[in-house]
């Protein structure tokens, strides 16, 4: 392939090894592109076709997006991290409704306009939709072309980022911009990955300078260490006599924002305090351990039972009771999810 261009050596690997059967693929419609590209971000495929498949059963289009409550598209969300997301999901949703004619836009700039959309993210969503050339500049493409070009430096930094922008500009071809795009992803998906990557069997490594000069494991640039935050906290499972269990909405800002969870004293108050229960009134149960991407958290799970308790429990604005039957269905941390599956069963 050495007389062809990069374009040319990507796509007729791509029409032999390519995934081709994703199913945001069949059919590629610019709402379900954009649903796929929303989940793509910081998570790979592999994790992300179930969740997809589920959500595209429950919201087919993008007027039953708008359309749910904002606890519905978490509920679908829950587990799968970042949140916000799927918040950022559910606002550009109602504002394509009002202003879009409940349709998503067809212009890069108009997609990048809406909630949670970069430019790449956009781009993905344009070129995949309508077939057009466009640069997309996910982790994997990164990776790629940090390799091809050997530039030096950490991706996420924004005089890396531009250089890549320009050198995937600049590798465009003039057709085929769908195919090309998912081309572009799946070969630092499959081929050119993080750790040992397939350099032989790589359509472009003729001209790869990484590969040429034996540095493959020198690009990209790690990123930075990131502080690993270590936490532990309180959460209390508190049951009623109904065998419903309590519930409150965390802030929209932070860790799980606006997801339901179990009353926690990670805000800085004591559970006991917070709650007017005495702890002596609660039993502990064995710790659960939970990573963040930048916290490292060790649960200390707290059983009570309202009917055993010298004090009553008043809710807030924020909390609420539910049933065995109602919080499977609601928008859950992963860990919060885990000890309710694990410590109530059928409302016992």
């Amino acid at each position: 392939m050495q007389n062809l261009s990069f374009s040319e050596c990507l796509l007729t690997w791509w029409d032999k090894h390519g995934r081709q059967d994703l199913p945001w693929q069949h059919p590629r419609t610019a709402y379900r592109v954009w649903i796929a590209e929303i989940m793509l971000q910081q998570t790979q495929v592999k994790t992300v076709i179930p969740y997809y498949q589920r959500f595209i059963e429950r919201f087919p289009d993008l007027q039953s997006v708008a359309a749910a409550s904002t606890d519905d598209v978490l509920a679908l969300w829950s587990g799968l991290g970042y949140y916000a997301r799927a918040r950022n999901l559910h606002k550009a949703a109602g504002i394509c409704c009002a202003e879009h004619a409940a349709a998503l836009p067809r212009t890069p700039e108009a997609l990048a306009a809406l909630p949670g959309i970069g430019q790449s993210t956009a781009n993905a969503i344009f070129s995949q939709a309508y077939d057009q050339p466009a640069v997309v500049l996910d982790g994997n493409v990164k990776r790629v072309l940090s390799r091809y070009h050997a530039v030096a430096g950490w991706p996420g930094t924004s005089r890396v980022h531009k250089a890549l922008w320009d050198m995937a500009e600049a590798l465009l071809p003039t057709q085929r911009g769908a195919d090309y795009t998912q081309a572009s992803m799946d070969l630092g998906a499959t081929l050119c990955t993080r750790s040992n990557p397939n350099c032989e069997a790589c359509p472009v490594n003729h001209d790869c300078k990484a590969y040429l000069d034996d540095r493959v494991g020198d690009f990209p640039a790690s990123r930075p260490k990131i502080k690993i935050v270590e936490k532990s906290f309180h959460m209390l499972i508190l049951k009623d006599r109904h065998g419903r269990v309590l519930l409150e909405r965390r802030p929209q800002a932070g860790i799980w924002g606006g997801l339901w969870s179990l009353p926690a004293d990670d805000n800085g108050q004591p559970l006991e305090q917070r709650l007017g229960i005495d702890s002596d009134e609660l039993k502990p149960l064995p710790g659960l351990q939970h990573q963040l991407t930048h916290m490292r958290m060790t649960i200390l799970p707290l059983l009570g039972d309202v009917t055993r308790l010298t004090k009553g429990v008043e809710c807030s604005d924020e909390q609420s009771w539910f049933g065995h039957k109602e919080w499977p269905a609601l928008g859950l941390p992963k860990p919060v999810r885990q000890l309710l599956e694990q410590h109530i069963k059928d409302g016992t």
